[in-house]
């Protein structure tokens, strides 16, 4: 797949556009040719134990010496939390309760070798670390696609992570990937959840009754998804409406919201305003904005702000990028906010964009 560029005469900017990996590609090892979880963490170098540590917090006193009154520090444990430590370099990645349970890296995802085993074509991909490794992740891709229309491919993935930092449970997460440009489709529809927590202390039991729950939402979420994309694929929608949907998807906040119903477009930002051109401009011209499916669509819509995160806008990081898109961030939220426009405009109309 090439790239293209647009220049945008009013704004003086080009654009470029490539398409990328998916957001986590760059961040983990592929890990296809290891069919445990426990053998793809050790091939990508997240086999580390983690041990909980004292905590001591330092306090100062006077205290009278042979030269007279002096400070003297005192060390004092605190009994209450503890530090999470990677045994192998010392590195503390949290700060967490007494109560708090470590599971290990290779016993976190083992709960999902049993589906990986009995599922047909289900492989581990990508398994890679965030931060100093207080979050470790690993992908599994099931086998077939998705496919909206006639041949626009989405391939269907499972984000499974853990962290050791105190901050929640083991989470796996239905995580679609449209081919043609990468773009995670990653929203929550209405009622239907795509994600499953499985709680640190959950036994082995426990856990493989939640593996067979993910599988059934995966194939309850893959069927809403493709009967909601195949429907936008079909309902129209004008350059002017879709650079309105972008705006309102983009906007950081209530007051940009009310300039934008207000029509006080000089008074928004130079950086919004930008970030809107960019994202309008990928959605007239990237080469996956120009199947059937996407141009002048309202699923080419939806596209355009989730391929603005992911193949247009830059981040200080590959990390970075991903915890916007996956991780509850400002691409996942803003994504999620075109996902719903989108459907309301499917609804409604127009005066789902006033």
């Amino acid at each position: 797949m090439g790239h293209n560029i647009h220049f945008n005469e009013s704004t003086g900017r080009h654009s470029f556009f490539s398409v990328k990996k998916p957001a986590w590609h760059k961040l983990g090892q592929v890990v296809e040719d290891y069919p445990t979880s426990k053998e793809a963490i050790q091939f990508a170098g997240l086999d580390y134990k983690v041990v909980k540590t004292p905590l001591f917090t330092t306090t100062s006193q006077m205290a009278v010496g042979e030269e007279g009154l002096n400070h003297q520090d005192l060390s004092l444990p605190v009994h209450s939390h503890f530090a999470t430590m990677r045994e192998d370099n010392h590195t503390v990645l949290g700060v967490v309760g007494k109560d708090y349970k470590v599971v290990q890296n290779a016993d976190a995802f083992a709960f999902f070798d049993a589906i990986v085993k009995e599922g047909k074509g289900i492989k581990y991909e990508t398994a890679g670390a965030l931060g100093n490794g207080e979050r470790i992740f690993i992908t599994a891709k099931l086998s077939g696609n998705i496919r909206v229309g006639k041949d626009d491919l989405i391939d269907q993935y499972i984000f499974l992570t853990t962290s050791h930092d105190g901050t929640g449970s083991i989470t796996a997460a239905f995580t679609p990937v449209r081919i043609v440009c990468q773009n995670t489709l990653n929203a929550a529809m209405g009622k239907l959840s795509r994600v499953v927590r499985i709680r640190h202390t959950s036994g082995a039991k426990e856990r493989l009754a939640q593996a067979h729950k993910l599988m059934g939402i995966v194939t309850q979420s893959a069927q809403a998804m493709l009967q909601t994309f195949d429907r936008w694929a079909k309902v129209k929608i004008t350059d002017r409406q879709v650079k309105r949907l972008i705006q309102q998807a983009l906007a950081p906040n209530k007051e940009t919201l009310g300039k934008l119903h207000r029509g006080e477009v000089e008074d928004l930002s130079t950086n919004f305003k930008n970030q809107c051109e960019d994202a309008f401009a990928y959605a007239l011209m990237s080469e996956a904005q120009q199947m059937p499916t996407t141009k002048g669509t309202v699923f080419g819509a939806y596209n355009a702000v989730t391929g603005y995160f992911q193949n247009v806008r830059s981040f200080k990081s590959e990390e970075d990028k991903t915890k916007s898109i996956l991780l509850g961030g400002t691409a996942q939220i803003k994504g999620q906010r075109a996902f719903n426009l989108c459907g309301e405009f499917v609804k409604h109309g127009e005066e789902a964009l006033n």
